[in-house]
């Protein structure tokens, strides 16, 4: 039964959700346990009971410094938290043999019903009759996969949920959780698209996480060679038309009845516009179509089993390229490829895109030019080491400047994760919590756009959005999300801790 208290309250927040539609006054100072807190909210997703006194002890900077070395952090805690997703640690030949296609694996059983599997349709069939097979081939295929303890996708996206949001929850690696997000979201892919189901996966734990804090070459080249955004951006199936590539094309998959598409230019685009140079960072049509070139050939091989990159000479487009006027000799193989990446990651328009996403998602909706311009530089002093850029950016007076204090509205997720450690909450990151998240408009992993969401307090506002939010903050101060439990400690009672994660200060970070 619907909760009666749900009402009332909503309409008690409604109003001071609304003030956060809109800036509200920052205050002409903040005192030092403000800037603690404002670090807290910026590095990571807000303070547990505890963190303000620990960051008071050690002392402001020694945080930033800790927080930007992950690596010598103990993770122990979020690591057993996790330890029961077990997708996290598959091959992706696994995840496909335990979280099969229900499609596929039922065409593999042959327990599909015979017109479907044909195409064919019998005029004269008896719709109950059809019905009745159906219904008992959906019967066969879930006892199979009961028998055999197979899962379906949408498990997968749910452990990958849940594995975020335990993980923003309780790591003490606050920054490299923010920028995982960051980053993932900077170089967007759609998990449901089509393989893209069993890519994902990899492409965050062993693409996204490991580069965080490294050096912006590396993490461009490694989501340029992921399966995964080669399939989303279909660069896998670019390639130079000729003869020679459609005889081995037959070879490959003789069942593949489809003719290749010669050269795909969407992953050459989106590298150039949304991950390097930004839209105005002084390409042509003429570039793309010649980075899209040098990529030909960067490919998956068995997309639908194992799925690893692989160069493929045959798919390569050999002659000589020009690409922002680098010359890039013929025959120069996957080489091409990576001069590609070189360019692109060492173009000053890349240092001052990356930095303005940067100083925006830390600082201010309107990034400062100023400082925009500070970390370009550091970008191109350093070689692009993000590590260096957001020190910069932690050390600026910008970032501690009262007038960008709590000025940034958090997104869905980072309202949903802030909430539970606010009140020293512990959650299982069940499927609650992710379809709760989705309906604030922040569906994780499954914005189709390779934009990613936008980092604006604007596109969060809209009155289904701030109910959403509402709702939330009411369902998990009432303790009814399963596998979660919060402390009211503080609180008169649910009602007050309710209007806490609903008011103006909470919402913002």
């Amino acid at each position: 039964m619907r909760d009666k208290t749900i009402r009332p309250i909503v309409l008690v927040l409604l109003p001071l959700l609304l003030v956060t539609a809109t800036a509200s006054p920052a205050p002409a100072r903040i005192s030092e346990d403000q800037k603690i807190t404002h670090v807290l909210n910026r590095l990571g997703f807000g303070a547990r009971p505890g963190d303000v006194e620990r960051v008071q002890k050690i002392g402001i900077e020694a945080y930033i410094e800790e927080q930007l070395r992950p690596e010598r952090i103990s993770d122990s805690r979020a690591e057993d938290k996790v330890g029961d997703l077990n997708s996290l640690t598959m091959s992706r030949s696994k995840l496909l043999e335990q979280f099969p296609d229900p499609q596929q694996l039922a065409r593999r059983l042959g327990i599909r019903n015979p017109n479907q599997n044909t195409g064919a349709i019998d005029p004269n069939a008896d719709p109950a009759v059809e019905q009745q097979k159906q219904v008992k081939a959906r019967a066969q295929l879930q006892q199979y996969m009961m028998e055999n303890k197979l899962q379906r996708p949408p498990q997968l996206l749910q452990q990958l949920i849940s594995n975020r949001v335990i993980r923003g929850v309780y790591s003490e690696r606050q920054l490299q959780e923010v920028m995982t997000d960051f980053w993932f979201n900077h170089f967007n892919v759609f998990w449901d698209k089509g393989a893209d189901r069993w890519l994902t996966t990899d492409y965050e734990i062993n693409v996204i996480r490991p580069h965080t804090m490294g050096k912006f070459k590396d993490l461009l080249l490694a989501t340029a060679q992921s399966p995964a955004m080669l399939f989303y951006l279909d660069n896998h199936l670019s390639s130079t038309p000729s003869p020679a590539v459609e005889q081995f094309r037959k070879r490959a998959n003789p069942n593949n009845k489809q003719r290749m598409p010669g050269i795909n230019e969407n992953y050459a685009r989106e590298l150039m516009e949304l991950h390097t140079l930004g839209v105005d960072g002084g390409y042509t049509q003429k570039d793309v179509t010649e980075v899209a070139r040098a990529l030909t050939g960067w490919t998956i091989d068995q997309p639908r089993m194992n799925g690893s990159f692989v160069f493929r000479p045959q798919m390569h487009d050999r002659g000589e390229k020009t690409v922002l006027g680098h010359r890039i000799p013929p025959n120069g193989g996957i080489q091409d490829g990576l001069r590609v990446i070189e360019i692109l990651a060492d173009h000053p328009s890349t240092a001052r895109f990356i930095s303005t996403k940067l100083v925006r998602r830390f600082v201010s909706d309107n990034p400062p030019p100023a400082l925009v311009d500070k970390v370009a530089a550091t970008y191109k002093r350093t070689d692009g080491d993000i590590r260096e850029m957001l020190r910069t950016i932690f050390y600026s007076d910008e970032f501690m400047s009262s007038e960008n204090y709590g000025q940034k509205m958090k997104s869905p997720f980072e309202y949903v994760v802030s909430s539970i450690r606010a009140l020293g909450g512990d959650t299982g990151g069940n499927q609650q919590i992710g379809r709760m998240i989705g309906q604030m408009g922040q569906p994780l992993y499954q914005y189709q756009a390779p934009t990613g969401f936008p980092d604006r307090t604007d596109f969060w506002m809209s009155d289904g959005a701030l109910i959403a939010r509402l709702n939330f903050a009411v369902t998990l101060t009432s303790g009814r999300i399963p596998d979660t439990r919060i402390s009211l400690n503080g609180f008169k009672d649910a009602q007050a801790a309710a209007l806490f994660l609903g008011s103006p200060d909470f919402q913002k970070r």
